[in-house]
């Protein structure tokens, strides 16, 4: 299967939710790399990379979020896979 990548802007009560942790998490359990962060404007940012299917799968966990998240909106850019990352982490 080949490596995709997708950049991820998650809209609604998604800060002081565990939205970066959890997200931590699931992309770790993917075996994906990339990042997630806080965003000035109060949104939550994922970039994931990996293999298809699994990076999709991070993309549709982002849609709902953990339990206290309230996701209104989920914006996604796919892109070609550019290995730009060794590991998945929070912060830029």
């Amino acid at each position: 299967m080949s490596k995709i990548r997708a950049e991820v802007i998650v809209h609604g009560r998604v800060q002081g939710v565990f939205f970066r942790q959890s997200t931590l998490e699931t992309a770790r359990a993917l075996e994906l790399t990339g990042r997630v962060r806080n965003c000035p404007d109060g949104t939550v940012a994922a970039i994931f990379e990996g293999e298809g299917d699994r990076v999709r799968r991070a993309v549709k966990w982002c849609h709902h979020g953990p339990p206290a998240a309230r996701v209104n909106n989920v914006e996604v850019s796919w892109q070609d896979y550019r290995g730009e990352y060794d590991c998945f982490k929070i912060g830029y």
